[in-house]
């Protein structure tokens, strides 16, 4: 659905779009996973509580993050190679996935997270056009 958009909707609407919904898809995530961790760390209350909130916001932003770094990094890589396939997802994989794990500042980590994401994108792209 995203291709036949892309040329009529801007490459931005789109990114916007991606951050909203696999945005909102790390929130819940992070709300179901959050009440598990405080659990397991023994938290009550306030603290429980204000525990839930910062992971359901973290969990929303990284996922979120990923989708943005992701959608403009794939639309920008077909607009410059003039070609929609799965090297364009194979490529703004391994971009999201380093900017992703660049925080943690080792090279290891950092080169790991993006071939598994790029990998990751270019068989959903590969198996989406076959």
């Amino acid at each position: 659905m995203e291709d036949e958009l892309h040329g009529v909707v801007p490459c931005s609407s789109l990114a916007v779009d991606s951050i909203l919904r696999v945005g909102t898809a790390g929130a819940l995530w992070g709300l179901c996973i959050g009440p598990y961790d405080a659990r397991k760390l023994g938290l009550t209350g306030v603290a429980r509580t204000s525990f839930v909130a910062k992971t359901v916001g973290k969990f929303g932003f990284q996922c979120g993050l990923v989708a943005g770094i992701y959608t403009v990094s794939r639309y920008g890589i077909q607009e410059y190679r003039g070609r929609n396939d799965w090297v364009n997802g194979l490529v703004a994989g391994a971009v999201a996935g380093a900017a992703v794990a660049a925080r943690t500042r080792n090279l290891t980590q950092v080169l790991g997270m993006a071939a598994l994401v790029s990998a990751f994108s270019a068989a959903a792209d590969y198996s989406r056009t076959s």
